[in-house]
């Protein structure tokens, strides 16, 4: 029975509220993974992610990087939400790699067993988090955002990443797609990015609708995706 709970955890300036969900049914170490937030803050989208992947056998940890109760309900809220991280990349990996920490924390957690994986903004979350040369397994940023931070990170990348890519994307033009290629080559990582045509950003939202901004669900991309991101944690978390 796959069991979800809210959990609570503080940098002792702020507070933050994730959800983590896991199979009860299994009563031995498992991966868990990580789930970073589009730029509207924690929501279902996030918790129905986690859930998915306690079925997979996974622990799933939906994260929140904006703090307790700080979520956007309107687009101009959830600019403002997420400009705040977007201009400050050290409190962004500070935040990530809390969650990291708490991650680790949980009972039956195999803490040489972590990957994360993050929409839009939180594609960028992931990234900036193997940026950093953590030692997780792996990451997965759909539909993400690539611009790189103004941090000098001196380790080489550890994590394997994999970036699952509209080529319609709006918010990642090739130009963007090309540098963060060349980023991830030049800081000696495991990449992959695989490109899906006729697809824009947000394609793994179905309430996204808006074909005329770039901004649509599209169900072949995402079955596709989601696909690529199980095999993809087959093979880090052997």
């Amino acid at each position: 029975m796959i069991e979800v709970k809210k959990v609570n955890y503080s940098d002792n300036e702020t507070h933050f509220q994730g959800v983590v969900a896991w199979d009860n049914a299994i009563n031995e170490e498992r991966p868990v993974i990580l789930i970073a937030h589009a730029f509207g803050g924690q929501s279902k989208f996030d918790e129905d992610k986690a859930v998915a992947l306690a079925k997979q056998g996974y622990i799933g940890f939906a994260i929140d990087v904006y703090g307790k109760g700080k979520r956007g309900s309107t687009p101009e809220e959830s600019r403002e939400l997420m400009g705040v991280l977007n201009n400050d990349r050290v409190l962004l990996l500070k935040r990530m790699q809390l969650s990291l920490e708490k991650a680790k924390t949980f009972e039956f957690a195999d803490i040489n067993k972590i990957g994360a994986i993050g929409f839009c903004f939180g594609g960028k979350c992931v990234l900036d988090l193997a940026r950093s040369g953590v030692a997780v397994n792996g990451v997965v940023s759909f539909h993400g955002v690539y611009d790189k931070p103004n941090i000098q990170h001196e380790k080489d990348i550890e994590a394997s990443v994999l970036v699952l890519h509209g080529w319609e994307d709006p918010l990642a033009p090739t130009e963007a797609v090309l540098k963060l290629a060349n980023e991830l080559t030049e800081r000696k990582a495991d990449w992959t990015i695989t490109a899906y045509g006729h697809t824009g950003h947000s394609f793994t939202n179905p309430k996204a609708q808006s074909r005329d901004t770039g901004m649509f669900f599209q169900e072949k991309s995402n079955l596709r995706a989601w696909q690529s991101m199980l095999n993809f944690f087959d093979e880090v978390f052997d």
